[in-house]
């Protein structure tokens, strides 16, 4: 597996992001989606990665500077058919390495509260993601979970 910077241009990452915000739409009300578009990833405080293998577009996800010391973690996704391959897993190692490298005390992430989302708490938990309370621009929502690390 190859994890690249992505400049969001390509048709995969397009169909990959479309995929990741139906999902939001499947299982959350829309006022409680906070899932990125492609524009809004293009953003200057966004880096977007993605994942590469043999069979092509593995997964994605975007690292947002909340500020010197704080990231988010943003548009973590896995393609259908990768799913389970550890593919979600080098991507978040990835993001925390990064992380450390720009020398943030803290990750934090906002994810679903649905049964569909559980696979990805398990994931974020078995990494040392905390529950928390709401971050930055968030607020209490019953379909939202908030999670931070300590680097």
């Amino acid at each position: 597996m190859k994890i690249e910077q992505d400049d969001l241009t390509g048709p995969e990452i397009a169909v990959l992001l479309r995929e990741h915000l139906a999902g939001m739409h499947e299982h959350s009300p829309p006022e409680s989606i906070h899932a990125l578009d492609l524009p809004a990833l293009q953003a200057p405080d966004i880096t977007f990665w993605s994942a590469w293998g043999d069979e092509g577009l593995l997964g994605c996800a975007a690292l947002k500077q909340l500020d010197t010391q704080h990231g988010e973690i943003k548009s973590m996704r896995t393609a259908r058919q990768h799913l389970g391959k550890g593919v979600a897993s080098a991507l978040l190692r990835h993001l925390i390495a990064e992380s450390r490298r720009r020398g943030y005390g803290r990750l934090s992430l906002e994810t679903g509260s649905s049964e569909a989302f559980v696979p990805a708490l398990r994931m974020y938990e078995k990494f040392g993601f905390q529950y928390c309370g709401p971050f930055a621009q968030y607020r209490e929502d019953p379909f939202s979970r908030f999670m931070t690390l300590e680097l």
